[in-house]
């Protein structure tokens, strides 16, 4: 049976704007001040809905969080994604293309790098799914980009790949609470040194495009 239209919008388009305006509010506040800063009534008198609103919508402030984390990571995802199916096809362009795009994808907004390299972790193990999840979708595109290099690298491929979104996750928190933060441009070049490091003597494109 249809809702009822109100203003326009039926109840299901008056779930998802209402839905939509608590991801906008968390963005920011769960950003600044924090995750564990803002309260469910906070989120809601900035989304300008009632506090029985947020739970037709969500069933709890980590429920709230773990959408937010997760549209993030898409939007990362995507744009990471692009960037390196537009790069020449050799493995250290398309992985350079990669790490520089993340970086600035990700720094362009600090709400962003707050939320998906500082945030998530403080709002602890009930996210540690969506973490792992993320880690492996990241994990699988470093793989996939390897895939027709001239030679593979002598180690597993799944463990540098970890290791090599290790780094670049460390090098995000670094920029997001140190001040002043490290030029984005530093925190690429650490990453890419690493790479090539890794994977230069299973690949002679890593080795010599230094």
């Amino acid at each position: 049976m249809a809702g009822r239209d109100y203003r326009g919008m039926s109840a299901a388009e008056r779930l998802a704007d209402r839905r939509e305006r608590l991801i906008t509010a968390a963005y920011t506040l769960f950003a600044q001040p924090g995750f564990h800063a803002t309260t469910i009534e906070k989120l809601c008198a900035t989304a300008r809905i009632s506090n029985r609103a947020f739970y037709e919508c969500f069933s709890s402030r980590e429920d709230l969080m773990r959408a937010v984390y997760e549209r993030c990571i898409e939007e990362t995802l995507a744009s990471v994604t692009e960037a390196i199916d537009k790069a020449p096809p050799t493995l250290d362009d398309r992985i350079v293309a990669g790490i520089a795009e993340y970086v600035h994808f990700v720094t362009k907004d600090v709400r962003r790098a707050r939320i998906m390299h500082l945030e998530v972790r403080r709002a602890g193990n009930v996210l540690s799914g969506a973490r792992q999840q993320a880690v492996a979708s990241f994990t699988k595109v470093i793989e996939s980009s390897a895939q027709g290099a001239t030679r593979m690298p002598p180690l597993d491929l799944h463990l540098l790949a970890l290791g090599l979104i290790g780094a670049l996750t460390e090098l995000l928190i670094e920029w997001v609470v140190t001040e002043p933060s490290p030029p984005t441009e530093q925190l690429i070049e650490a990453c890419v040194y690493i790479f090539r490091r890794t994977f230069a003597s299973g690949d002679p494109m890593a080795a010599t495009a230094q």
